[in-house]
């Protein structure tokens, strides 16, 4: 049994309630933002004489873009420009996400909608959801097994990369006992993601929390929170060209350790 689980619902379930009512004045304030357009696209390197790397972003709102306008300014594109220059080769990328999914939604109605026969690195931005409808750890692990065990299936070469949980505490729209009970459990999901990966090869999980105060120090950031977020919820275009050059660096180091053949331009994080 997971203790913090069992004793979060214990102190979650008399404040459901609060949460349902605090939970919709959030939804009539935060209008609905679009998804990003643009779902597919190549960062051409000049220089490079080797084949394109192929990657595929899978995932919630945050792999869907919403909170900019293209994917070139969220997180895949930006991703894809960083990974080509640190790997000195063209970049191919293609976006299948959708605002409002679960782990388990994404199993079922987007990976039968990938047409690709063949991928690099696939990276998935998942957890919001699955906190924010209360989904237990038991149902997000069967999910993220089933996920894995689909795209090894599909994708036997390539590296699967699941990014930081989103850092729902951070969020300046929502109130403090939604910060407490939603960021306890994403956190929590967190927890099992770490422990699952590490039964598979070739599939990472970046743990790092999240927080606005760590990045502006930690990338010299000038600003306040409010400017890491588009509505108060989604990522601002600042963010997602932050998040995805550290996801890049990261993902850069382990293609060279496969592949020593590619040279990485810059210091790398590690993942697990």
């Amino acid at each position: 049994m997971n203790w913090k689980y069992f004793i979060g619902t214990l102190i979650t379930l008399p404040l459901l309630p609060i949460l349902y009512f605090q939970g919709k004045s959030i939804r009539a304030k935060v209008p609905p933002l679009p998804e990003a357009t643009g779902h597919e696209g190549t960062c051409e390197n000049p220089s490079s004489n080797r084949k394109h790397i192929r990657v595929i972003a899978l995932g919630e709102s945050t792999i869907a873009g919403v909170g900019v306008a293209t994917h070139q300014e969220g997180f895949t594109g930006a991703f894809a420009k960083e990974l080509s220059y640190l790997l000195g080769t063209s970049v191919d990328w293609k976006v299948y996400a959708r605002s409002g999914y679960t782990a388990q939604k994404v199993v079922d109605r987007l990976l039968p909608k990938i047409t690709e026969s063949q991928a690099d690195v696939i990276v998935i931005g998942l957890g919001g959801n699955d906190a924010f409808t209360l989904n237990r750890p038991s149902k997000w692990a069967s999910s993220i097994r089933s996920l894995i065990a689909s795209l090894q299936h599909q994708f036997p070469n390539a590296i699967l990369v699941f990014c930081n949980m989103p850092p729902i505490k951070e969020f300046p729209a929502f109130t403090p006992l939604i910060k407490f009970t939603i960021g306890n459990l994403v956190e929590i999901l967190g927890e099992r993601l770490q422990t699952i990966v590490r039964e598979y090869e070739n599939v990472y999980y970046f743990e790092e929390k999240i927080t606005v105060e760590g990045w502006m120090e930690k990338f010299q950031v000038q600003g306040t929170s409010k400017d890491f977020f588009s509505d108060g919820v989604h990522p601002s275009q600042l963010t997602y060209q932050t998040w995805a050059k550290e996801i890049a660096n990261g993902v850069s180091q382990q293609l060279t350790v496969n592949s020593p053949t590619f040279p990485v331009q810059t210091p790398t994080i590690g993942i697990h």
